[in-house]
């Protein structure tokens, strides 16, 4: 079989490598103190891999007061990629090893053990710290009767437990936990670790074990307990603890929130993987399987390819893809390979706008669509619930749009109505004759997203857009996170489906999904204009002007 054709997996971390971290220590602690717990090499000295090493460096990061940088964090990886084995090896180095900041040297952090470290490993499963626990044995170096101890049972008198291991005479301690949130209430352990939270649900307490970890890490001495999360891909919809990571790391990512320091680190396949090729598949499970080499691809091949895998499996698991849901209106894939971040849009060029607005209960958001090129990028989204009474504030948007006029040519612009009429009714005063986009009708702005029928089509022509990769998007996190919600809604014209929230209460949120199919149709009523009316509209520079007798600002 040929080598299929390499491609670059989707990395979501830090880029780089932190300025000041602990990290170099602990790797070189790693390295003298722990050993491969299973396998072939087991009893070698432990090997991170660049990819975990890399992680460990900013998990360890530190500001220069020498806090931490990140008190939560999520490593998200396809399954079998090493996870467990990294989790363990962090939890030993929070057990006996230098895991906080002690003083500067030499313009570097030097770390020092926590003297009484208390390190829980929660799942909602027994299971699920049972396989974390029974590596801890191999990992600190224990031996067959006869042979040498390793070097950290010795030196830290640890003392290995099937649910509790102890150091140091009981002063330091690694413990298993499951769904008990009343028990783990006002503790104060150093380290949380999260095993398999893409399986924490409400109907198995582990929203509540969660919280309640939170809360316990919150009150730390000095907030240096930190809680950490080892993860495969979460199901959307289904509302895990892995989910409600996600999406709290992408509303830090899009400014939506004050909260910071948060770590999230995945690398998964790229979005166009086809698995009915062969060829493709291999290419992403070599992209999603990153330096972890000792996973087998042919035989992930042969598991994928086993009837009774179905395919959402198979994307979730071994190809650490977050998956759409059920009713997905669109996959998560065929939204992110229309990416194309980093595009510059320079000022006056032609452009068509889109707004859905709400005042008080869903976000607005105004956004555009280059007219060239069907690019499209946001230019501002207002969540009422970060203004004050819950209110977007409607001068805000209103200075938004005007800035939009201002900054580019702009020759088309829908904006729904609902809410927001008295401010359409100024628009169109304003802006409304140079705009012919609809200029036969008595509203070129005013658009109704409840008309059925119209705003249905208007979805529709979007949606396949998208799948045929007939646009691209700037990649926004809030805009992404926006059409990830999105849900199908079955209309009653053929072969129509357009979408809306889950339901009507929902805080996942889809306005930005109308905002961009506005602009989008509003370029599409553009470009079908005769070729005389667009001309009307943006006349073409006069012979004084390309000859730079005259110039305009």
């Amino acid at each position: 079989m040929t080598a299929p054709t390499a491609v670059q997996g989707v990395r979501i971390g830090p880029e780089g490598l932190p300025e000041h971290t602990l990290g170099w220590q602990i790797l070189g602690w790693i390295t003298d103190n722990l050993q491969q717990p299973d396998g072939p090499l087991a009893g070698h000295p432990f090997r991170l891999t660049d990819e975990q090493a890399r992680f460990l460096l900013w998990w360890y990061a530190v500001d220069a007061q020498g806090r931490f940088l990140y008190s939560k964090g999520m490593y998200r990886r396809m399954k079998g990629a090493g996870k467990t084995p990294l989790a363990v090896a962090i939890c030993c180095v929070e057990f006996v090893g230098p895991c906080r900041f002690s003083h500067w040297k030499d313009g570097k952090p030097v770390a020092a053990p926590h003297p009484s470290a208390w390190i829980q490993i929660a799942a909602v499963a027994r299971e699920q710290v049972k396989n974390a626990m029974t590596l801890f044995p191999g990992t600190l170096g224990k031996m067959p009767a006869g042979q040498q101890q390793g070097r950290a049972i010795e030196e830290h008198s640890i003392d290995l437990g099937k649910e509790i291991i102890y150091a140091h005479q009981g002063r330091c301690r690694i413990e298993a936990v499951t769904s008990s949130p009343r028990a783990l209430e006002g503790g104060r352990p150093t380290l949380t670790l999260k095993e398999e939270p893409h399986h924490w649900l409400s109907s198995n307490e582990g929203h509540a074990m969660s919280e309640v970890i939170a809360r316990n890490a919150a009150k730390s001495r000095g907030g240096s307990s930190r809680v950490l999360a080892f993860s495969n891909a979460h199901n959307p919809g289904e509302d895990s603890d892995a989910e409600r990571d996600y999406e709290a790391w992408l509303q830090m990512e899009a400014g939506k929130t004050r909260g910071r320091g948060f770590l999230y680190d995945s690398l998964e396949a790229p979005p166009d993987i086809d698995l009915a090729d062969p060829d493709s598949l291999r290419a992403g499970l070599l992209a999603a399987r990153g330096d972890s080499e000792w996973l087998d691809i042919d035989r992930l091949v042969e598991e994928i390819y086993d009837p009774r895998t179905p395919p959402s499996v198979a994307r979730r698991f071994y190809l650490n893809q977050i998956i759409a849901a059920e009713d997905a209106w669109l996959s998560p894939q065929e939204w992110d390979a229309c990416a194309a971040a980093g595009v510059v849009v320079d000022a006056k060029e032609q452009v068509t706008l889109g707004f859905d607005g709400s005042k008080s209960r869903d976000h607005s958001v105004l956004a555009a669509c280059r007219v060239s090129d069907s690019y499209l990028f946001p230019l501002g989204m207002w969540d009422p619930a970060t203004f004050a009474d819950n209110l977007i504030p409607t001068a805000d948007v209103d200075a938004a749009v005007r800035r939009a006029f201002e900054t580019y040519d702009v020759v088309g612009f829908y904006s729904d109505v609902n809410e927001w009429e008295s401010y359409t009714d100024t628009w169109e005063q304003d802006f409304g004759e140079q705009l012919c986009a609809r200029a036969a009708q008595a509203h070129p702005i005013k658009w109704d997203m409840r008309r059925s029928r119209e705003a249905a089509m208007a979805a529709q022509s979007y949606h396949d857009a998208i799948v045929e990769r007939d646009l691209t998007h700037s990649n926004d996190p809030g805009v992404n996170q926006h059409h990830y919600n999105a849900r199908r809604r079955m209309t009653n014209i053929p072969d129509v489906v357009t979408f809306a929230k889950e339901s009507a209460f929902s805080s996942r949120k889809v306005d930005a999904v109308a905002a961009y199919l506005l602009a989008r149709k509003a370029r599409q009523d553009y470009l079908v204009l005769p070729e005389s009316r667009r001309r009307a509209m943006s006349p073409a520079p006069s012979v004084y002007e390309l000859r730079g007798v005259l110039s305009f600002p």
